[in-house]
């Protein structure tokens, strides 16, 4: 049920039976020695994986997101706050207007995190409409499993080196890198903050065996399956999931 599998006529067909859909939400940024789009592979996968067996058509990713602080790395590309925000109203518009009603967001980027206090404005203007707005990553039972593996987890460490973020031919290092100061980090601008943070892992180690990945991955596939399967309400209230868990 990707979009980019489907024509317009089966969309609308769709929309006959079913007023779901998911948009993802990703960032194209340095991680370390991952790829630079592990946060649009990340949410797009993941995306695909839950609403598959539910019939769910997934929208491609929106591959670029709010990363200011990652400006001096090569490969990251930023936005604005105020043009991400519009960007993203304007394609809940365009969902809106098409016939979707209730739309999961998987968000794969902790800076895109403007959009989640969007969404609620958005849903006062479309009173129809519920919105659920999804950061995988440190939703309840998915950081619970990343904690109870290893609690030195962060952006660009181990929780994020999954066999599909990971690049051929390059070698990783074989060592846990100290939490780095997260509020230093966040005074600093772009230039001081790559000088103080060096290949970008903010702490922990830099790959776990893939056994401990995929059993992450199977409760967050779980996880997201069941926003879409329920918890919209009778009167299709949605309250927004993933608060205050985890630095990415």
């Amino acid at each position: 049920m990707r979009i980019e599998d489907m024509n317009w006529m089966q969309v609308e067909e769709h929309l006959t039976r079913d007023d779901r859909c998911v948009l993802p939400l990703g960032s194209t940024e340095q991680h370390a020695y991952l790829s630079l789009c592990v946060d649009n592979i990340l949410p797009s996968k993941l995306a695909e994986e839950a609403a598959e067996p539910l019939g769910v058509p997934v929208f491609p990713v929106l591959p670029y997101g709010i990363t200011p602080y990652f400006r001096a790395y090569p490969g990251s590309v930023t936005l604005r706050v105020q043009t991400y925000l519009a960007v993203v109203r304007d394609i809940l518009d365009g969902l809106y207007e098409q016939g979707f009603r209730r739309i999961l967001i998987v968000n794969g980027h902790g800076g895109n995190s403007p959009a989640q206090g969007f969404v609620g404005e958005w849903m006062a203007d479309h009173p129809e409409a519920r919105v659920k707005f999804h950061n995988w990553w440190n939703a309840p039972r998915v950081w619970a499993k990343v904690q109870a593996t290893d609690p030195n987890a962060s952006h660009a460490s181990w929780m994020e080196n999954f066999p599909w973020t990971r690049l051929e031919g390059v070698d990783l290092p074989d060592e846990e890198k100290p939490m780095t100061d997260l509020d230093r980090l966040r005074l600093l601008p772009p230039r001081e903050l790559r000088d103080f943070l060096g290949e970008g892992n903010y702490g922990g180690r830099y790959q776990r065996p893939d056994e401990d990945m995929r059993a992450i991955w199977d409760v967050a596939v779980g996880e997201t399956r069941e926003l879409l399967e329920g918890g919209w309400g009778e009167d299709r209230t949605a309250a927004p999931v993933g608060f205050g868990r985890g630095q990415r």
